[in-house]
């Protein structure tokens, strides 16, 4: 399973934010490319601890459905996000793009990090589960947009 915490992950995912194009249509959902960046980019700095997103009450928190999603399964397509992650409004593209890579190397500087907050909707989670749900949340939403 790949990780954020992997540094050709990191490279792979920075060579494929170069095929995003503002304009590129969704091959699914409601968000355009530029919304979506804004969204991952949100999803780092909550994951760091920067941006604040309240927690859900949901079964998700609990062990084997946690680790089924965040290692098995895949992302289903259309699926509601905290409100938190699509509330800002996205820039000019190319600041939204720079934005995204600094949220990137700031995640990946927090290897390190014992205290991680909860996750609004899996609760607790270990640094190994952060760094292949991030890797898998973009992942999925690059594929959105054809990275």
């Amino acid at each position: 399973m790949k990780s954020m915490w992997e540094s050709e992950v990191r490279e792979e995912v920075l060579a494929r934010t170069q095929k995003l194009q503002p304009t590129a249509p969704a091959r699914w959902g409601k968000m355009n490319c530029s919304r979506m960046l804004t969204h991952v980019t949100d999803g780092l700095r909550m994951a760091t601890g920067e941006l604040y997103v309240a927690p859900k009450t949901t079964p998700l928190k609990f062990t084997p459905i946690k680790q089924l999603i965040i290692y098995w399964l895949p992302f289903p397509k259309g699926a509601p996000t905290a409100p938190e992650l699509i509330e800002r409004t996205p820039g000019e593209w190319e600041r939204e793009v720079a934005q995204f890579k600094d949220a990137l190397q700031n995640f990946a500087a927090n290897s390190e990090k014992a205290d991680w907050p909860e996750h609004p909707a899996f609760g607790k989670l270990t640094t190994k589960d952060w760094g292949v749900l991030v890797y898998r949340h973009i992942d999925h939403h690059f594929r959105q947009f054809g990275a």
